[in-house]
């Protein structure tokens, strides 16, 4: 249910500008030219935290004062700066404005909105890229030869929130530490490889086959943005309770749409629409996951932000720790939820007690 919205995708193209332009003096303003992250973080500003600005952002154009003729984006602002360091540093920002956006950035700001951009979750692992699952009353307990590493993965050094460029911890360390698990498990097996069981391409087969026989089904692309537009409508930057709610079963009905997604094109050879086709399923398994167990976390957590759960003395940014405090299992089969404790006790480091964030 954890996800984190980057605060500046170009806006109707998603298209990500990075925090790199607010590094070098960038300023987001709304309708009236007003910087206002100075309201919302007066110290960071324009480089709080990625969820501190996306939700401002958000509240910004929520209360109207959006730009663009549907108020429904901010401006990221650098024509103050030197043209100069545009071109010697910001380059490829000023292009991206060019080819996504029609702007020169140099001359007029660029139209931004938080985009939905990566996921604090995933596989569950340990630090030595080896998968884990509950079993035999161990929450964690390896799978044999089973290893994820990078984003698909969730060793949970992110928690319910990330840090910028926090994904290459992901990819450097658990990425090493991975394929140096592997060796040595390759080591520890015999030399022969185990059979594989007679079914095991079946189910990969039947998705390949019921693409090629599907007839009168639904358009790949139009059930795709219909599950991005409840995701985003009902699971975003904000969340309200009768809007998770609604958002189980619209995309529980949408799920039966992917079902019988029907592609016209059958051809063998690099194959778009197939490819399409097959990763609409595989978006619908994480949609589902991520809008029934936010609608189970009745707290605010990190990146997960409810309207019924606010911060107060007992309940520091709207946590709950007592009831909470854990990592939320969700399965395919019976789309059930289990949960597991969240180690808080650090290899080598003293333990870090929660606390509320400040600005």
């Amino acid at each position: 249910e954890f996800w984190q919205f980057h605060p500046t995708g170009v806006a109707g193209a998603g298209v990500l500008i990075t925090e790199g332009v607010r590094g070098e003096g960038g300023i987001l303003r709304n309708s009236d030219g007003e910087r206002f992250m100075e309201r919302y973080a007066p110290n960071a500003k324009d480089l709080a935290s990625r969820d501190v600005v996306s939700r401002a952002m958000v509240t910004e154009i929520n209360e109207g004062r959006g730009c663009g003729p549907n108020k429904d984006h901010v401006m990221l602002d650098i024509t103050h700066l030197d043209p100069a360091t545009i071109m010697k540093r910001l380059p490829g920002i000023r292009e991206i404005g060019i080819q996504f956006a029609g702007v020169d950035a140099i001359k007029e700001p660029l139209p931004v909105v938080p985009t939905c951009h990566y996921q604090m979750g995933g596989i569950p692992t340990n630090y030595h890229g080896e998968v884990v699952v509950p079993k035999n009353g161990n929450p964690s307990e390896p799978v044999p030869g089973f290893y994820a590493a990078g984003e698909c993965a969730c060793a949970s050094v992110h928690g319910a929130n990330r840090l910028g460029t926090n994904s290459l911890l992901d990819l450097l360390v658990f990425g090493k530490s991975s394929g140096e698990s592997m060796v040595e498990f390759i080591k520890s097996q015999p030399a022969a490889h185990k059979p594989l069981p007679a079914n095991a391409a079946d189910y990969s087969l039947s998705r390949l086959n019921r693409l090629e026989t599907q007839t009168g089904g639904t358009a790949v692309g139009a059930t795709r943005l219909a599950m991005q537009r409840t995701m985003q409508a009902h699971c975003g930057v904000f969340r309200f309770k009768h809007m998770l709610e609604e958002g189980v079963s619209k995309i529980t009905e949408i799920e039966q749409q992917v079902a019988s997604t029907e592609i016209k094109d059958k051809s063998k050879v690099f194959n778009t629409a197939r490819l399409e086709a097959l990763e609409l399923d595989n978006l619908i398994e994480v949609a589902k996951a991520t809008m029934v167990s936010a609608n189970a976390r009745t707290e605010s957590r990190g990146a997960h932000v409810r309207d019924d759960a606010i911060d107060s003395p007992e309940f520091p940014d709207g946590r709950d720790d007592a009831n909470w405090l854990k990592h939320t299992l969700w399965y395919r089969e019976g789309n059930k939820l289990d949960y597991k404790p969240v180690n808080m006790t650090p290899l080598t480091v003293d333990t870090i007690a929660l606390k509320k964030r400040a600005y």
